[in-house]
């Protein structure tokens, strides 16, 4: 592999200045929550990294992650990494079709054995043997497992992939599951979301390009730079929930003063992501702050955790005292549920290991 695979001269090529490149590093390191001293060594990672390769697997979904990843309306760094990566099968955005694009996938996976990437979206159908959901005459769940066994790591891309998402939904009628509940000797890193926020992506491609390795993940395989906090903990309307004032429905005086979205069923209390800092549209903004709550898009289950528009706890207070007794039962029904959240997950976890 020559020099001009690299990324550093893929980005001079499409004009990326030095100063630009920098400040992405920077973003990046900020983002990740490394010290500025990592900033140049992520800079000369990535800089001298190649082009690895990716096997992009779309299963029972319904293209949004991809849309999300694609739709930047101008290029950008985060675009042009992903532009950088050898992306060999992906039956969205390849050009090839039918025999000639399976035979791209067989061919990448044994030029690269045990070294590409596996980026999966979509949840996978088990009953019946999996034939409600086939590519190539072959089942989803043959083909990730013939994929998945030379792969370096698995990124699960997007809630169906990490948790099963709307697929799984009661009453489930394909069996669908998640990656995890089928692939269980490989490296895998969950990045949830419906859709998942680009940067998010690129910022788990960028950190696999620079170290060599995925970032540091929680119980649920989410990486912890992303996921570590709640919404409700990055959210610019969090003083207006300290202070009891919540909007009671979307066009009172309350709504119009951006109150806190919590009485009309805003889930940031039990979601961890980073909507409320990484953003969307190239950080223009994100749902609270258009002015509808959080529905807990990435969290496991959010399809059959009850109504977008129910609130978390519901406070029948007049006074002042009572709403923000309220807010505190909200706090805590929100710090229990995420809690037995990640219990209900841990305890599924052992079962798979068991």
């Amino acid at each position: 592999m020559s020099d001009k695979d690299t990324l550093a001269v893929r980005l001079r090529e499409h004009g990326i200045s030095r100063r630009g490149f920098m400040k992405f590093c920077a973003a990046t390191a900020s983002m990740m929550a490394l010290p500025a001293s990592m900033i140049p060594r992520i800079a000369a990672a990535l800089e001298s990294a190649k082009r690895p390769s990716v096997i992009w697997l779309s299963f029972q979904e319904c293209t949004g992650c991809t849309e999300s990843l694609t739709r930047s309306h101008t290029p950008t760094i985060e675009g042009l990494i992903f532009d950088h990566i050898s992306l060999d099968y992906h039956h969205t955005l390849q050009a090839a079709a039918g025999d000639a694009a399976e035979q791209a996938r067989e061919a990448a996976m044994h030029e690269n054995q045990g070294k590409y990437l596996l980026v999966v979206d979509g949840s996978i159908p088990i009953r019946d043997n999996g034939i409600y959901s086939t590519i190539a005459g072959m089942t989803n769940l043959d083909m990730l497992k013939e994929v998945a066994k030379g792969a370096a790591a698995i990124v699960s891309v997007g809630t169906c992939a990490a948790y099963g998402g709307l697929p799984k939904a009661d009453p489930n009628p394909t069996g669908a599951v998640a990656v995890s509940e089928i692939i269980t000797d490989k490296p895998i890193v969950n990045v949830p979301g419906c859709p998942p926020i680009p940067t998010v992506i690129t910022g788990v491609l960028a950190h696999y390009l620079a170290f060599g390795r995925l970032p540091e993940l929680d119980e649920l395989n989410r990486p912890k730079v992303f996921f570590g906090q709640t919404i409700h903990d990055r959210c610019y309307r969090r003083p207006f929930y300290e202070r009891g004032q919540f909007a009671e429905t979307f066009d009172d005086e309350g709504a119009r003063k951006g109150w806190c979205l919590f009485k009309l069923g805003c889930k940031g209390p039990i979601t961890y992501n980073a909507c409320a800092t990484a953003k969307w549209n190239e950080g223009t903004s994100f749902p609270i702050e258009a002015g509808h709550g959080c529905i807990g898009c990435s969290e496991p289950a959010f399809w059959d955790k009850g109504g977008f528009y129910e609130a978390l706890s519901k406070g029948t207070h007049g006074s002042a005292e009572g709403i923000a007794m309220a807010a505190g039962i909200g706090a805590a029904v929100g710090v229990a549920a995420a809690l037995g959240s990640r219990s209900r997950q841990a305890q599924a976890d052992r079962k798979e290991e068991v």
